[in-house]
């Protein structure tokens, strides 16, 4: 770039976007990069500020904003047709959702190529869930140009793999199993299946078979692999689960033969939840128990990590136990989940 008075400028090309801003109603460009400034342009580009003017002035080792972003964007995104990028606009590129998902990102390599300098990468937290035409995240470079080299280092630190992008909710069919003698006699109404119900169909998954079981394990255990045999994606089994003499709900699971991942997590409400998985025709068959706080708090870790669950996304112990931090939901007047601080400690 070479810097120019305005009045001089006729016959030049830009070599960035000139901002106009009318304060409540507009803000763009005036003048796109790449424009040729004429004669008649110089008296509108004196009338919002513009004395002098950057004009672009060849150098091979250098790159622009625009095209820095657009190496940035193939950075995050890769050639993934689940995200798309708008159009470059002052040197800033979104990357907006193609389909509903859940929302993966290495946050280590991103890092990565932020401390680099002069790149910004900003995203939402990662392990949420998205909708087709929600921004995940923008990226730019900090000056005007930029060297070709940095672009370089930052293909490098990135690495072969894009830093982002969407799992699709692929799991739908789930059998619900509600335990507890109080609901099976008929004592008091199961509200906790619909419950459940409600939160599956968040992300299009159905509640495809639904049992009513007493706190004997056996019977939990032997639905539990009923389910499993008919073909059901995810097993979820609601009451049951303290550490009550007559709650027999984890012990029903893990006689399955399924692999406990955790039974109790840093998170409230959830501390009691239970994680395993059942090896199944080549597939891992998520079981899950349920404390009661689900049926009646807002949002629990049941809110955190069913999206996962629906995705096939692996849930580790260390997934779990990394949550502690914004593990504690606030309870706030107005819920604005997931776009707070509540489970995303692991993020």
């Amino acid at each position: 770039m070479k810097l120019i008075k305005t009045i001089d400028a006729v016959g030049h090309i830009l070599c960035h976007d000139i901002t106009r801003i009318i304060p409540g109603i507009e803000k763009d460009a005036a003048f796109r990069k790449g424009h040729v400034v004429t004669a008649e342009d110089i008296p509108a580009l004196l009338a919002i500020g513009k004395e002098n003017l950057y004009v672009w002035e060849k150098d091979e080792n250098m790159l622009h904003e625009n095209d820095a972003a657009q190496i940035l964007y193939e950075i995050c995104a890769g050639t993934q047709t689940s995200v798309a990028a708008t159009s470059v606009k002052e040197g800033k590129v979104k990357i907006v959702a193609e389909a509903d998902g859940l929302f993966k990102l290495d946050t280590e390599r991103m890092y990565a190529v932020n401390a680099l300098g002069e790149i910004m990468i900003a995203t939402r937290h990662g392990d949420i869930p998205v909708r087709r035409g929600d921004v995940l995240g923008a990226v730019r470079v900090i000056p005007l140009v930029i060297a070709k080299a940095k672009m370089d280092r930052a293909k490098d630190a990135a690495g072969t793999k894009p830093l982002m992008g969407l799992l699709p909710f692929t799991l739908k069919r789930a059998g619900v199993i509600a335990t507890g003698s109080e609901v099976f006699l008929g004592r008091i109404e199961d509200a906790f299946t619909p419950v459940v119900e409600r939160k599956l169909a968040e992300y299009g998954a159905t509640m495809a078979q639904h049992a009513i079981l007493g706190d004997e394990p056996a019977a939990i255990t032997e639905r539990i692999r009923e389910m499993i045999e008919s073909g059901i994606d995810l097993v979820v089994c609601t009451g049951g689960m303290s550490v009550d003499p007559d709650d027999r709900t984890p012990l029903a699971i893990k006689n399955t033969g399924a692999e406990i991942v955790t039974y109790g997590a840093p998170v409230s409400p959830g501390a009691m939840f239970l994680l395993s998985y059942y090896a199944h025709g080549g597939r891992r068959i998520p079981v899950v128990g349920l404390p009661g706080c689900v049926m009646y708090c807002g949002r629990t870790i049941f809110d955190i990590l069913l999206p996962r669950l629906l995705a096939e996304d692996p849930i580790t112990a260390e997934d779990i136990y990394a949550l502690g931090a914004g593990g504690l939901c606030l309870e706030c007047e107005v819920c604005t989940f997931p776009n707070c601080a509540f489970g995303r400690g692991g993020a």
